[in-house]
């Protein structure tokens, strides 16, 4: 286990750089979450800030309905949120994405790409934002390969969603909400970014 999240957290640094801060969350019959504080500059000159988890990809997620857990085999994830530096206080987040990254241990769920998480009260103070929308991984980070049989670490980056957005998105599917925000141009990564339209 040690040596998976060795690899991950090398993996981090190398697309990310060095993290500015790191903490660390237990929660009741779990192993420890890390979550790790990136800061870099968009390519737009602005300041970004990445939380990535550490420690979700030490065991594999295991589809709840298998009578039994393989140890080794299944999918590997960590998870990344990037939001603009300065404008809220995001570092409220820590909690809540160390929780997103528990609950495989704890659920039994299976974080993949479009699913919906919801962390039940907002993702920092005063945010518009209790749920994210797990996005497709490989841009930012690139999958790490691990030794056979287990499968790569995948890095899934989380997009928050509006409450109206995660009931929109429901109905319609992640796709469908995806497209409506690059039409509107909606810059996801603004911490205090309101619900696109949704009519």
């Amino acid at each position: 286990m040690g040596e998976v999240l060795d690899l991950v957290e090398a993996r981090l640094r190398t697309a990310l750089g060095e993290p500015d801060a790191r903490a660390a969350v237990t929660f009741l019959g779990t192993d420890r979450i890390e979550v790790l504080r990136f800061r870099s500059e968009d390519h737009d000159g602005g300041d970004v800030v990445r939380y990535a988890t550490l420690g979700m990809s030490a065991h594999p997620m295991t589809d709840p309905t298998a009578a039994l857990a393989d140890p080794v085999k299944g999918p590997r994830a960590e998870l990344i949120l990037s939001v603009r530096a300065g404008l809220a206080d995001t570092d409220k987040a820590l909690r809540p994405l160390a929780v997103l990254a528990a609950s495989p241990q704890v659920e039994g769920v299976v974080v993949a790409p479009g699913a919906s998480l919801d962390v039940g009260e907002p993702l920092w103070t005063s945010a518009a934002f209790s749920s994210v929308l797990v996005a497709e991984p490989g841009g930012l980070v690139e999958d790490l390969e691990l030794a056979a049989p287990m499968d790569p670490v995948r890095f899934l980056p989380l997009l928050p969603m509006t409450s109206n957005e995660a009931a929109w998105k429901r109905v319609h599917g992640a796709q469908e909400l995806q497209e409506r925000w690059l039409t509107h141009g909606t810059d996801l990564r603004d911490p205090l970014r309101r619900s696109v339209p949704l009519d």
